[in-house]
């Protein structure tokens, strides 16, 4: 039943016809959001310093972590957006109290993580509220980052670990963080944080990718030379495959970077990294992607609903930057994305899924690690691309 209903869904979405559960897809989902965050919240009210990473339902278990895992920010944000919609001075206190665990990451300098952590959270707080003790707390954090970068190589580095596997690794993920370092150079005029956010975008884009655009999600960098020695794909299917969430990254930090610089090599790199996944022969017509393009499994294989939030996203951002014909289509694709992950195939009900607000992410297939179950950075990036959406 669960399979047909979907089904009927999907053929409304895709024609174009309003089915009632597609009518006001934005405002439904955004109440599921506000539902679900309060209670995640109220739940974790009883454990100080917690903040969720995702659910087990087969033990009906929420996964917490502390500050340091590269995902804390994500809940604050989800916090921020949801006030941001309903205007409920309850989700703002709920955000600043949420928030309030992330900060001393400020601190961060043992990964690149620093840039979700804190400028999902206290970025948002600053873009709403202007209140300039969250700006000192994102100009902190930008110090921070620039710790990490090393000035002959010209990359942030990513991880420390697997010295025996990779020399400086840098994955795909960082241009993610290089916002925090485009505000701070924004806010301050430091040339450091425009210096090391622009050359880690254009290392980025010389050693990453491959001619057609498609990205690796770890290259390796020989300390000596300063050139790649290692090329891999550590959460996709194999090293030269087209990992989902990977290429998604790569596409929303070159948007960023074009919004942040207006270099049209961001433009152009965005633009290919879009078309390359929208007209993938692999790219399903509900436009949630596979977790990995590449999977021999497909169409047998998990799809992940973070990476399809992420992309949503990015194209909305894009679709402002560029030609009505790609306006158009970017559009287009974000939407059916938006209205299927609105669908209860993948939204959750209220006080369901570990209260989280997205089903069926997909974190590290190859290591059975979160798979098909909700995603803290996918319920971030599905509403603020709603809330993008409706700004349209």
């Amino acid at each position: 039943m669960k399979n047909t209903i979907f089904a009927i869904l999907m053929v409304w979405l895709l024609t174009g016809c309003s089915a009632p559960v597609q009518d006001d897809f934005i405002g439904r989902s955004m109440d599921v959001a506000k539902q679900q965050a309060v209670l995640m919240a109220e739940y974790l009210n009883k454990y100080p310093d917690r903040l969720p990473r995702t659910y087990n339902p087969s033990l009906d278990s929420i996964i917490t972590s502390n500050s340091k895992w590269w995902c804390s920010g994500f809940f604050p944000g989800v916090l921020w957006y949801v006030y941001e919609h309903h205007n409920d001075e309850n989700l703002k206190q709920l955000a600043e109290t949420y928030q309030a665990r992330v900060e001393k990451e400020k601190y961060n300098t043992y990964d690149h993580d620093i840039g979700f952590q804190i400028y999902c959270s206290f970025g948002n707080a600053f873009r709403l509220t202007k209140d300039e003790t969250y700006k000192d707390v994102i100009l902190t954090a930008a110090h921070s980052a620039t710790k990490r970068f090393n000035e002959s190589i010209g990359l942030i580095k990513s991880w420390d670990s697997r010295p025996n596997k990779w020399q400086y690794p840098v994955i795909i993920d960082n241009m993610m963080n290089l916002e925090l370092l485009m505000r701070g150079f924004h806010l301050t005029g430091d040339s450091l944080y425009y210096h090391v956010a622009v050359n880690h975008a254009d290392s980025t884009l010389k050693h990453h990718f491959r001619p057609d655009y498609s990205s690796y999600h770890v290259v390796s960098y020989d300390t000596l030379s300063g050139l790649p020695h290692a090329k891999n794909t550590h959460q996709g299917a194999f090293d030269e495959s087209i990992w989902a969430r990977g290429q998604v990254w790569g596409l929303y930090g070159y948007v960023v970077m074009y919004r942040e610089t207006g270099y049209e090599r961001y433009l152009d790199q965005a633009v290919n990294i879009a078309n390359l996944l929208i007209d993938h022969p692999n790219m399903p017509e509900d436009k949630i992607p596979y977790w990995d393009f590449s999977a021999k499994e497909i169409p047998n294989t998990n799809r992940d609903a973070s990476a399809a939030a992420i992309m949503a996203s990015a194209l909305i951002e894009l679709s402002g930057y560029v030609d009505t014909s790609l306006k158009e289509k970017y559009l287009s694709v974000a939407e059916i994305q938006l209205k299927t992950l609105s669908t209860p195939e993948y939204l959750a009900e209220p006080g369901s899924n570990g209260f989280f607000i997205l089903k069926r992410g997909v974190g590290h297939l190859p290591a059975g690690s979160e798979v098909d179950v909700p995603l803290t950075y996918a319920d971030y990036y599905f509403v603020e691309a709603l809330l993008r959406f409706k700004r349209l």
